[in-house]
């Protein structure tokens, strides 16, 4: 081989190793890809409710998987009923089921309601009202367990290491539409397995305007 060709496949080596370290170094330095999801009402509940409220040995069904993996909508619904006999005809319930029951709504469905609620993370639910929930073969009452999910971001350890936050930090969102907002104390919700995700609630996705948004940033 001439020392011209020599010289040739050493420029090309170096130009392809260049180019997969810098390959490299944008995959590890770019911003994750974020998804901002409205929560719309809903409704956990526990495999005992499930039966009273559906029937024996009744199970949920799966209707529509959601963006994190194991979670879904499912086929069946719930009445939602509040003080003075207000009611949420049709409320969706998502799997898979928990320990407690829990029914999450967004501020002006408490007012439809005639409840005042509280904004709880998810699973805080002492000393929260309650309500009635009715299915096709039952009916339960639960003492509590009613809130406004306070909004939140679910991320993996690698996402919470590159926004420099850990499980329990607050951040903020910036949602840039023809209603452009900047929504702070988002919950930090991080573990090993979660997808970049926010939630809002019906109520926060309107006031943004999210359905037009142009552009979304997760910041502290």
């Amino acid at each position: 081989m001439s020392m011209t060709a020599q010289a040739i496949d050493r420029q090309a080596i170096e130009r392809i190793v260049r180019e997969v370290v810098a390959s490299k170094l944008l995959a590890t330095d770019a911003t994750p890809h974020l998804a901002v999801s409205v929560s719309a009402r809903h409704v956990h509940l526990s495999d005992e409710h499930v039966e009273i409220l559906f029937g024996r040995g009744a199970k949920l069904t799966p209707m529509k998987p959601l963006y994190q993996d194991g979670f879904y909508a499912a086929e069946e619904t719930v009445m939602v009923v509040g003080p003075r006999k207000r009611m949420l005809p049709s409320v969706r319930i998502l799997g898979p089921t928990r320990p407690y029951s829990q029914v999450e709504l967004a501020f002006t469905d408490g007012i439809s309601l005639g409840i005042d609620l509280p904004v709880r993370a998810s699973g805080k639910i002492e000393g929260t009202p309650g309500c009635v929930l009715v299915g096709p073969q039952g009916v339960i009452e639960l003492k509590q367990g009613v809130i406004r999910a306070e909004r939140h971001v679910h991320m993996n350890l690698e996402h919470a290491k590159f926004y420099g936050v850990k499980n329990g930090d607050r951040m903020k969102l910036r949602v840039e539409s023809s209603c452009t907002l900047v929504l702070e104390n988002l919950l930090v919700r991080a573990d090993e397995v979660s997808k970049l995700e926010v939630h809002l609630d019906t109520d926060e996705g309107n006031a943004a305007d999210l359905d037009h948004a142009r552009r979304v940033e997760l910041f502290r």
